[in-house]
């Protein structure tokens, strides 16, 4: 069984990288997703219809990252409160 990461000890360059390769593996799918997105609409329905896809994609990305943002952040706040034993 491997040994759990905690945040207080001291990080070496293998539990940094245990640590982070979740999210780098979940965020090269998502790359690759949006690759294939593009493939497939630039080779079967059109170029406008690619560029359409290529101006609304980085409005659809800011929003889904501000709805994470909120989300890591209350999360954060959440464990923060718990950890302080404190009732809301």
């Amino acid at each position: 069984m491997r040994s759990r990461i905690h945040l207080s000890e001291h990080f070496t360059y293998d539990k940094l990288l245990r640590f982070t390769l979740p999210s780098i593996v979940m965020n090269i799918f998502a790359s690759l997703y949006i690759i294939a997105d593009g493939y497939f609409v630039a080779n079967f329905v059109g170029k406008t219809e690619f560029a359409a896809v290529n101006l609304i994609m980085p409005v659809l990305n800011i929003l889904g990252e501000t709805g994470y943002m909120f989300g890591v952040g209350g999360s954060a706040l959440i464990a923060k409160t718990l950890g302080e034993k404190k009732q809301v």
